[in-house]
């Protein structure tokens, strides 16, 4: 998909920040490889998420690849969406998102809807619509990346619920399960899935063979996200009864995991990618 010598190639302001250090991964490497793939059909910049508004406007689309938590530059971030909203530029992925891209509040929204998902509350009230367990996670709805996550008693997240303004922290019980799965998605196609067999390594991931009805427990929560474009990961964990629980869809800038899959998967990740953003430019 190289355009013509003399054609018009469109300019991809790809948003980055390589010097973030992720654990367990190498973000920079991966956007680094996706942008020279990238150049293939498009005219391509990097730029730190902090740069971001300031320069799209020069740019025909805006692609936000492996940019951090939102946590660390969240006046930054709110400035770039305005700033897109305002000029028309198309975003990659689009800001209408509600999955992480609109902070974690939507596992409380599922969970209250019956979706197969972590129980999820976020007010001391509803602390007994939990199963009981020994644990409980408590995580900000803003985090990223286990930013600000930790492991309390009942009583304690109750307390930690308290503590802070209601609506900011989610707790869930600490569950059981045999493994963590993602579903890598481009647009509401399928691409790939990949799986850490170890538990406690949650990166050290190998392909995983999807069944059918793997791929329609992932695509229940790409429907209801309702992305007209984009690219997105279904996290989901295996429980010990052998169901799958959601447990994060990342609809901002998922980690794409590309040096984990084999050659032709890859080639066939970047062409779907190319083909996505270059209908989106139109």
């Amino acid at each position: 998909m190289t355009a013509p010598a003399g054609a018009h190639r469109p300019c991809l302001l790809l948003v980055t920040d390589l010097g973030y250090e992720a654990r367990g991964r190498r973000y920079c490497d991966e956007d680094i490889h996706l942008a020279s793939r990238l150049r293939e059909a498009f005219d391509v910049a990097l730029c730190h998420p902090r740069d971001a508004a300031a320069l799209l406007d020069r740019f025909d689309l805006a692609l936000v690849r492996n940019s951090g938590p939102v946590l660390h530059y969240r006046e930054a971030y709110d400035t770039f969406r305005a700033r897109a909203l305002e000029s028309g530029v198309p975003v990659y992925n689009p800001l209408d998102g509600r999955g992480d891209m609109a902070g974690k509040e939507y596992l409380v929204e599922l969970s209250r809807a019956g979706f197969p998902v972590i129980p999820t509350v976020d007010r001391a009230a509803d602390l007994g619509l939990l199963p009981e367990a020994r644990e409980y996670a408590v995580k900000p709805k803003l985090g990223a990346d286990s930013v600000g996550l930790r492991f309390v008693a009942g009583a304690e997240a109750a307390a930690e619920l308290e503590r802070e303004d209601e609506g900011v922290l989610l707790v869930q019980p600490r569950i059981g399960f045999r493994y963590e799965v993602s579903f890598y998605f481009v647009d509401h196609d399928f691409q790939y899935a990949l799986y850490a067999p170890d538990p406690e390594r949650r990166w050290v991931l190998e392909p995983y063979a999807a069944s059918a009805g793997d791929l329609a427990f992932a695509r229940r929560f790409i429907a209801w996200n309702a992305l007209g474009h984009g690219i997105q990961r279904v996290d989901a964990c295996r429980t010990e009864e052998g169901g799958l629980l959601l447990v994060e869809l990342e609809d901002l800038n998922p980690y794409l995991s590309l040096d984990r899959v084999d050659e032709e998967v890859r080639e066939a990740f970047v062409a779907r990618l190319k083909a996505s953003i270059a209908s989106l430019i139109g």
